[in-house]
């Protein structure tokens, strides 16, 4: 496996570190495979560091290197990634907007096949940064995917659901959104999420064998991906506008919920509900 470039997390001390796993040192490859794993202990949370170096390996892969395939994985064997941290999100403005739509966006539109090997956990926002990738592959013996926001009353915003309601089956997406369900790799598998399960031996496998290597040549890999995901990228270009959508669901959900308790306080009242 031979090491290519290295991008530092300075927030944690962490790396990104770019290998072509099919390169023995010292051999030339025509298997452009960028293995991208990412070590920002204690758990890869999405944070605005964290992101910013991982947008600057996509470039650098995009601008640098000959078209291929994109893998990112974690260095951490436990988490894949845990999501965001919710009290730096709170105190850095414009998070969402200017670093975690950014790299979905970046993601999902990439000029080159992207596959998320999902070593271990990956929670919140980092099982949504696995959904933005092309194709995914999970570790069949340990690790969970997770949408929890429901356990801990935080709501989904129009990109973090959209990926899920674009890409899974809708028995999958109740799933995910309204259970907080956790998968398994076979589960996982079995419910649409990955494509297989396995490690980096299956990332090799299923990059030739669906001929992934060569799909980007032609250069217009990622304005299919455009046309593909057009509903997803329309909520990641319109930050405001779902902002504004979601205060008048609100008002019009408050105003709903206030008619609901006047029925209610006049069927308390009347001899009815005695019955």
């Amino acid at each position: 496996m031979t090491t290519l470039f290295t991008i530092p997390i300075t927030s944690t001390g962490g790396t990104i570190v770019c290998t072509n796993p099919t390169a023995k040192h010292g051999a030339e490859t025509k298997e452009n495979i960028y293995l991208l794993t990412f070590t920002s202990p204690k758990d890869n949370r999405l944070t605005p560091t964290f992101i910013d170096a991982f947008i600057l390996a996509l470039d650098i892969i995009e601008h640098r290197y000959p078209k291929g395939v994109v893998v990112t994985t974690s260095g951490i064997p436990k988490f894949y990634s845990n999501g965001l941290d919710l009290e730096l999100v709170m105190i850095t403005e414009g998070f969402l907007e200017k670093w975690l739509w950014r790299l979905f966006r970046k993601l999902l539109t990439y000029p080159m096949p992207t596959i998320c090997l999902l070593n271990g956990h990956a929670f919140a926002g980092g099982f949504m940064l696995a959904m933005y990738h092309d194709y995914r592959i999970q570790n069949p013996n340990k690790g969970f995917l997770c949408v929890n926001e429901l356990e801990f009353g935080v709501p989904l915003q129009t990109p973090m659901m959209s990926i899920f309601r674009e890409k899974l089956t809708p028995t999958t997406f109740r799933n995910v959104v309204l259970e907080a369900h956790r998968f398994g790799g076979h589960e996982s598998l079995k419910a649409g999420i990955v494509d297989a399960v396995g490690g980096l031996e299956e990332v090799v496998s299923l990059v030739r064998d669906r001929k992934l290597l060569n799909k980007a040549e032609t250069g217009i890999y990622g304005t299919m991906k455009e046309e593909m995901y057009a509903r997803v990228l329309d909520g990641l270009d319109d930050h405001k506008g779902n902002l504004v959508w979601r205060e008048k669901v609100e008002v019009r959900n408050a105003a709903l919920r206030e008619e609901g308790l006047k029925r209610v306080a006049i069927w308390e009242k009347s001899p009815i509900s005695k019955l």
